[in-house]
């Protein structure tokens, strides 16, 4: 499933005159991935230091060019190659060992810089009928994101997900017993410092989202399960 559109100078920008790709189109917003194994590997491990500088560099004979790069990655894949691992009908025919190849494309390094690993069942019939039970409205949300967003602007000056590790013991503080469960998830799960630095920063926008003043145990237990790809082993 290779196609041009998944190059490395579309993703990162090129030509004899450097010129942005991708990442610095999406800057201050989103880049989407779709189909993550499917790109090529150089492709996505170049996204390794912009993700964590918010630049990126791009030289060529001629010049070289710094262009800006602070993105929101949010990507998307099968759990194996047919799509149906894991799924209630159990379609899938999938070996363990082709499962391990398809998710290993996605390099351990590379997830580690994601913070969310959600999985996302296949919708039931009577879940999407019209009187099905509604979430919580958009507006709702939005309003919950705005008001800690400013929580965290006034307390650091910064999003918490900008928030270096100098910073974290400051605003990401935990008491003995949450202490203890992250060392304990981080031992468990051979997690990296990346890894446990990440978990950190959306355990505290969850506490900012509930409106709590301090990382609770529930905030740093759901953000241990969003390492959802840590616990699978995922990524090499």
């Amino acid at each position: 499933m290779q196609t041009v559109a998944k190059t490395l100078p579309f993703v990162m920008g090129g030509g004899s005159h450097p010129r942005p790709g991708e990442i610095s189109l999406a800057h201050n917003g989103v880049l989407f991935l779709d189909e993550l194994p499917e790109w090529s590997r150089h492709a996505l491990e170049v996204l390794r230091e912009p993700l964590e500088s918010g630049h990126v560099v791009v030289t060529r004979a001629a010049r070289s060019e710094t262009f800006p790069a602070r993105f929101q990655l949010i990507a998307a894949m099968n759990p194996c190659p047919c799509g149906w691992a894991g799924d209630r009908s159990g379609r899938c025919r999938c070996s363990a060992d082709a499962i391990a190849r398809y998710r290993g494309r996605v390099s351990g390094p590379l997830l580690d810089r994601i913070d969310l690993h959600v999985d996302v069942p296949r919708l039931e019939p009577r879940a999407m009928r019209d009187d099905a039970p509604a979430g919580e409205d958009s507006a709702s949300v939005r309003a919950r994101v705005i008001a800690a967003r400013a929580v965290q602007l006034a307390r650091g000056g910064m999003p918490n997900a900008q928030l270096p590790p100098a910073l974290l013991a400051i605003h990401c503080r935990l008491d003995s017993r949450e202490q203890d469960l992250l060392e304990d998830a981080v031992e468990r799960l051979q997690l990296s410092a990346r890894s446990m630095h990440r978990i950190l920063r959306v355990a505290r926008t969850l506490a900012d989202l509930e409106g709590s003043a301090a990382i609770g145990r529930a905030h740093l237990a759901e953000a241990i399960g969003y390492r959802q790809l840590d616990r699978q082993g995922t990524g090499t």
